[in-house]
């Protein structure tokens, strides 16, 4: 199977961050890895293949003896949607009440299939219990208002989440039937639903296009691309004798990352600390280490070059992005960039550069976020695409080949510094 075709059932298998973790959960099953817990740190350190999840939403896989160093991919689990509240009942329809989580297009989500998934809390005869759900069907759609209703749509139109976003659920006997479908998907009755954290999300399948099958569509390529990529190489990478191989996935980087399983919190410092099992060792290891924070970049808008700077624009099929900025939105430096770069070169991938005009305002990563936690060197990458943020966004089949080449040789590789100088080792 190729990568993309691969890519497309990791994305459908993943409508929420914590489907996200359970597809990487399951993989890693099927690679011989093994769970661990935050409140058995022993057991982190005897050199196997294990993984750590916080949250239901985050996850930190390793592998490799406590060598020299981490070698170290970042990504995250989440995409801008909306999280459902309530069902809201009328003379004639059936609502959702929503709000929204992260910064999407909002017009990108309008006349579309949708569905929900997410999570559920039971009560059980032990307490409680968490249960993952997808409904799975299409079950809610976001109407447009008629461009006969609406004469000045075309010319701008600012959306109100709380009145133009509402989904439609079904017509006024619909009221309840949410949540009998949510529970029978989670095998329970309603009565017995505590709680919930249930979002929607675009029920279209991604798909390959382009005259040449070289682009693909498809909900939720930022950041599911790199996380995909991420997984993908760390598996088929052997294990390193000279440094650990780490995979960390973390939920809310849409909301700024600052959450008990976000890239601002301990979970990453905490897991490294307890593979090293010592202080001394995880300073030690530290100094030789490296983090790659992949989060997808902006290509070349074909009609928008304007929007660009002309000598920093990435495009569609160009290769993997390395992303600039003086500010620090994003990571990278000399030194990470020339690390970065020499790994591409050995796995044969091409790279591109990105820095947002100089009288524009970029996003941010988890990188830097990261890295008031966990300071080594790192780089900002990401798969170019178009339409980030949208309901449904685009990228080239031949970037991500690319990156999980990099990647890969990545995980193969290790680091070690002698004063001035790196070494960058096979």
């Amino acid at each position: 199977m190729s990568y993309v075709n691969e890519l497309i059932g990791f994305i459908k298998n993943s409508p929420t961050a914590y489907h996200t973790v359970k597809t990487i959960k399951e993989a890693l099953v099927e690679a011989g890895f093994t769970e661990v817990y935050e409140n058995s740190p022993s057991s982190f350190s005897d050199g196997g293949k294990h993984f750590v999840v916080r949250g239901g939403s985050s996850i930190i896989a390793f592998k490799g003896r406590a060598g020299n160093g981490f070698m170290i991919t970042a990504s995250h689990s989440d995409s801008p949607c909306f999280k459902v509240k309530n069902e809201l009942s009328g003379v004639t329809y059936t609502r959702l009440a929503t709000e929204k989580y992260g910064g999407m297009i909002h017009y990108t989500w309008l006349d579309r299939p949708l569905s929900v998934a997410g999570r559920v809390v039971v009560k059980t005869v032990d307490g409680i219990k968490t249960i993952l759900v997808n409904i799975g069907k299409a079950a809610l759609t976001i109407p447009s208002v008629a461009i006969h209703l609406n004469r000045g749509v075309n010319d701008g139109y600012k959306f109100n989440p709380a009145t133009d976003l509402l989904p439609l659920i079904g017509l006024s006997d619909a009221r309840g039937e949410l949540m009998k479908v949510v529970a029978a998907e989670a095998g329970v009755n309603s009565s017995e639903i505590i709680s919930h954290d249930l979002f929607l999300y675009n029920a279209e399948e991604g798909r390959v296009i382009g005259i040449n099958d070289d682009l693909f569509i498809s909900p939720r390529i930022d950041d599911l691309g790199c996380a995909y990529a991420s997984m993908r190489a760390f598996i088929d990478a052997p294990v390193s004798d000279g440094s650990v191989d780490v995979l960390a996935v973390f939920d809310n980087e849409e909301v700024g990352s600052e959450t008990k399983q976000g890239a601002a919190s301990t979970f990453l410092d905490m897991t490294l600390r307890s593979i090293a099992g010592s202080e001394e060792k995880y300073s030690s290891m530290l100094y030789n280490s490296f983090m790659v924070s992949a989060d997808n970049a902006h290509a070349l808008h074909p009609n928008h070059p304007e929007l660009y700077d002309s000598s920093n624009a990435p495009v569609l099929g160009g290769g993997v992005v390395v992303k600039y900025n003086a500010n620090q939105r994003y990571t990278t430096d000399a030194i990470s960039d020339a690390i970065f770069s020499t790994v591409a070169e050995r796995a044969g991938a091409g790279l591109q550069k990105f820095s947002n005009r100089a009288d524009m305002v970029g996003g941010s990563t988890l990188g830097s976020i990261s890295n008031t936690r966990v300071s080594v060197p790192t780089i900002d990458i990401g798969l170019p695409q178009l339409a980030m943020h949208s309901a449904s966004e685009t990228a080239a089949v031949s970037d991500l080949e690319d990156m999980v080449k990099i990647l890969t040789e990545l995980y193969s590789s290790g680091i070690e510094k002698h004063g001035d100088v790196i070494s960058i080792k096979k």
